[in-house]
């Protein structure tokens, strides 16, 4: 058996180091963690994937804390994907959301991994999906995916998850920014979050009116609209009973089964897509790194289109300029 085989057989016995070695492997691409996860793929589909997502400031990372104390109560082992941005100097990121969570440290049954998002857009980072197939075939009842908290970049997590969980507070300006990010469409369930506020009941008929608008009615689900107060624990029963409720109109309707499908197109595009870029790198190191391109265009010898069609050609890919 292949060290990776034995990786992965080590991570489907429950061996939490095995599991941060893989995720850490998966992150930096490195060599036999395809084959790791690819043995754990059959082991995965069983947990609750949940997106919390919304605006900077929101309070993302408390309502996730609140989350994981929820579900703990129930004896559901949970496990979060913190994402974190990513310097564009340095490449590494700041991991707050696991400093926020200490609380948990000391619990087997939470497993709590942040991940930077190295650049990537859309919120999340090219591994995300990776960890989750390793909590999800580790076992992990609940999976948590806290995105960055960037607006309008993160609208990924809707193709990711099960039930995305919009964030957002009083005072932020009025609902059409909502509908810039995009986030009133991937909305499952809304959350008006710090809802002691004097602003919170005008931001939550901001909210009903924008549904309304909008159409709160989708594919046989009615979006709901929960007020909480989060460092309290405020609300957060009722959010989970809202998952709850929405995990099972998924499981009984059509809508589930179209999700699914999207999830796994998704994946599947993102490989995809990894792959090309990893191979365009490679063929532009053998080629003598992007210098000479770059040389041309400075001199207007070629355009950006036509250079990127020769990195494509030399992969032996066919790029028709029409």
């Amino acid at each position: 058996m292949s060290r990776a085989l034995a990786l992965a057989d080590r991570v489907l016995a429950g061996e939490v180091r095995a599991a941060a070695r893989l995720m850490r492997a998966l992150d930096d691409e490195l060599p036999g963690a395809r084959e790791a996860l690819a043995r754990l793929h059959g082991h995965s589909g069983k947990a609750l994937l949940l997106g919390i997502t919304g605006n900077p400031g929101a309070g993302k990372s408390t309502l996730t804390d609140q989350l994981i104390r929820h579900y703990r109560a129930e004896d559901k082992r949970v496990a979060v994907v913190a994402i974190d941005p990513s310097s564009p100097f340095s490449g590494g990121a700041i991991l707050g959301d696991r400093i926020r969570m200490q609380a948990h440290a000391g619990d087997p049954g939470v497993f709590i991994r942040s991940l930077a998002t190295r650049g990537v857009l859309g919120g999340l980072t090219a591994s995300t999906r990776d960890v989750i197939t390793v909590f999800d075939a580790m076992g992990f009842d609940v999976v948590i995916v806290e995105t960055v908290g960037v607006g309008q970049d993160e609208v990924d997590v809707a193709n990711t998850v099960h039930t995305s969980v919009v964030v957002t507070v009083p005072g932020l300006g009025d609902g059409v920014q909502a509908i810039k990010a995009g986030l009133l469409e991937i909305a499952d369930i809304f959350v008006v979050n710090k809802a002691d506020h004097p602003d919170a009941k005008r931001a939550e008929r901001h909210l009903h009116m924008l549904l309304d608008l909008e159409g709160r009615e989708r594919r046989g689900w009615a979006v709901p609209i929960v007020p909480t107060v989060a460092p309290r624990g405020e609300g957060v029963a009722a959010l989970a009973d809202h998952i709850a409720a929405h995990g099972a109109f998924l499981r009984d309707a059509e809508e589930g089964r179209r999700r699914a499908r999207a999830r796994h197109r998704a994946a599947l595009l993102d490989r995809i897509y990894a792959m090309l870029r990893h191979e365009a790198g490679e063929v532009i190191a053998r080629s003598g790194g992007l210098d000479p391109l770059l040389d041309a265009l400075e001199r207007r010898e070629v355009e950006p289109y036509g250079a990127a069609v020769r990195i494509l050609e030399a992969m032996g890919l066919r790029a028709d300029l029409d």
